[in-house]
């Protein structure tokens, strides 16, 4: 049961990296939010997901 649910963090997180890499925002915004969701995976992909994606 943890694998599927490792491997939807996973897919959750590889998401949100790539829609971050194509936003219109400047570098160093980037830069920040895919260190957040890399290091923090369930936490900063739910911060992204309610502040990011606007």
């Amino acid at each position: 049961m943890s694998y599927i649910i490792g491997l939807i963090v996973f897919v959750a997180d590889v998401y949100a990296i790539v829609k971050i890499i194509n936003s219109g925002a400047d570098t160093g915004t980037k830069v920040l939010w895919v260190l957040l969701v890399a290091i923090l995976p369930v936490i900063g992909f739910i911060a992204w997901y309610l502040a990011g994606p606007k």
